[in-house]
């Protein structure tokens, strides 16, 4: 059993922040990692997605900080360096250690340097020598040239998050550049959800003698926490109604992230999903990082309930295969933030089901994208969606799954398709309003839009912190005509086996009925029980049997 937070030597102001977090008891990660920490060893971690790695290093971080920042100790100066491979891991990153520090402010201070901005519009922050500073390598590397930065004899502690991430994404020489300017000695702490060539290449590069930390636990939850299903298409077709089915008719319950593997699609999904009045905010790569990160904190808040995000991943070829040639028409990688991550270490909260549209290019992919849900102990639906041609690479994926917890993870979910025959027209009417023309015309209103919100607002905001909220991402781009008739699924169009559970148009009938009296008397409990994310239609037709001849 894991020793309790107050048995791991941490100060009574860190314990009091973790006590306000509401956490009773170290996870599996933090009871190994942070002793060892404190030790002042190296480090080299891995644990599962939502398993709080943040906080395996930032308790002992802190920790050292707060004994360094004694009275009698050294001059004020940064002493401690996280590197992020991406823009919104860098926020959230920020934001935890924030937390935990929420009793030590004064002592240790953060700043957040990952932000795209002039590197003399983050000078002044540096001139104040935080404590701790968040930042990529490219940009950090930038402020260390320009000496805006300078961490060769104040340096005592370096972190490296999803480092699986940092060279994959074009880090490596910025890496190498980076620690030409750290001191000789330091401690360095290394964490990953996953150990791969990039990270071995890493551990040589950072890492001194260190404790290697991996708990004995599978990348991903067990069934009884993740429930993960695959559901085999015939056509492209096939995806967009079977998605259709799931969200107009409220099966699928709670917020959701869909994961496509091109910004084209991306932008097509989203465009389908306005044609039936299913608001949803797009991530990806081309948009502005602060309206990215924007995005996620308000997806977190609850203000959103639908996510279309690509995994950049998916856009370049798998270890070992040769890059694919570019199809004539495609749109090129210009534009495209190279520090971009949604898939990888993103804290989203409450997400009910990861969909998988499009497969996931590599079984890493797989699991950081399926790790959005099931976080901490709550539970979660993780649904792939596969064609014919998907079929061999989700294989491989299923293999390695299966290698590692002994057994097969991802269950076949077999839909039963001729039942939603119906949807079937409306769902290609949808599809052809949905051209290329379109897609191109969203992705350029879109970018644009963003670009006048993130750019030409961000002195308001900084001022009026208060009205943030009013600024929405999940706004119809409309470029494509969109169809009154499709936002509302008629009654004869609903199965006869899902009339006792489907839910269409739930919130518009749940507005009309809040000023009759009785409302709340009226389908209440219904509402309100606790029913499977993704109902199979086979239980759902016991079901309404058993209360046919329960009433009879």
């Amino acid at each position: 059993m894991a020793a309790a937070f107050e048995h791991l030597g941490l100060d009574p102001r860190l314990l009091r922040a973790v006590s306000e977090l509401g956490w009773a008891a170290p996870t599996a990660i933090q009871a190994q990692a942070i002793p060892a920490a404190l030790e002042g060893r190296d480090l080299l971690a891995r644990a599962r997605t939502g398993s709080g790695k943040t906080a395996a290093y930032g308790l002992p971080l802190l920790q050292r900080l707060l004994r360094a920042a004694a009275p009698g100790a050294v001059a004020q100066a940064v002493r401690a360096l996280v590197l992020v491979p991406s823009k919104e891991l860098g926020q959230q990153v920020v934001l935890s250690l924030r937390q935990l520090a929420a009793f030590c402010a004064r002592e240790v201070r953060v700043a957040d340097i990952c932000a795209h901005t002039d590197l003399a519009a983050q000078k002044p922050v540096l001139m104040e020598r935080p404590e701790v500073v968040v930042g990529t390598p490219g940009r950090v590397l930038a402020h260390l040239e320009a000496r805006s930065l300078v961490l060769r004899h104040s340096l005592e502690l370096l972190v490296l998050d999803e480092a699986d991430l940092l060279l994959s994404f074009g880090f490596g020489d910025d890496l190498k550049a980076l620690l030409c300017h750290l001191p000789k000695i330091y401690q360095a702490l290394l964490v990953s959800a996953t150990f791969n060539p990039d990270v071995e290449a890493l551990k040589e590069l950072v890492l001194h003698n260190p404790v290697i930390v991996q708990p004995q636990e599978p990348q991903l939850p067990g069934s009884a926490q993740l429930q993960q299903w695959v559901v085999r298409c015939d056509t492209e077709e096939d995806k967009f109604l079977l998605l259709c089915a799931l969200l107009k008719l409220a099966l699928l319950r709670g917020r959701a992230l869909l994961f496509v593997g091109a910004l084209a699609r991306c932008y097509r999904l989203k465009l389908f999903l306005e044609q039936f009045g299913i608001a949803a905010c797009a991530l990806n790569s081309e948009l502005p990082a602060r309206s990215r990160c924007h995005v996620i904190t308000q997806f977190n808040r609850g203000l959103y309930d639908y996510i279309v995000a690509t995994d950049e991943e998916a856009l370049e070829a798998p270890t070992g295969q040769p890059p694919q040639k570019k199809r004539k028409g495609a749109a090129d990688s210009k534009g495209k933030d190279p520090e971009y991550s949604v898939a990888r270490g993103i804290d989203f909260q409450n997400v009910a089901t990861v969909i998988n549209f499009d497969v996931p290019p590599t079984v890493e992919s797989y699991i950081h994208r399926v790790g959005r849900t099931a976080r901490a102990d709550n539970p979660g639906t993780a649904l792939t969606f596969v064609l014919p041609e998907e079929r061999d690479r989700l294989a491989q994926i299923e293999d390695r799954l299966a290698g590692e917890n002994g057994g097969s993870m991802l269950q076949p979910y077999k839909f039963c398709m001729e039942e939603i025959e119906g949807l079937r027209y409306r769902c290609r009417d949808a599809m052809r309003s949905v051209t290329k023309q379109a897609v191109k015309e969203a992705r350029l209103r879109e970018i644009k839009e963003e670009l006048l919100n993130s750019e030409k607002l961000k002195t308001y905001f900084e001022d009026n912190p208060r009205d943030l909220h009013v600024l929405r991402h999940d706004k119809p781009l409309h470029p494509a005509i969109v169809k009154p008739h499709l936002r509302n699924v008629p009654d004869y169009l609903v199965p006869p086996s899902l009339r006792g559970i489907a839910k269409p148009d739930l919130k518009k009938r749940k507005r009309l009925r809040l000023p009759h009296a009785g409302a709340g008397r009226r389908g209440g409990p219904t509402a309100r029980r606790n029913t499977n994310p993704l109902q199979s239609f086979k239980y759902a037709r016991q079901r309404t049997k058993h209360r046919a001849a329960k009433s009879s």
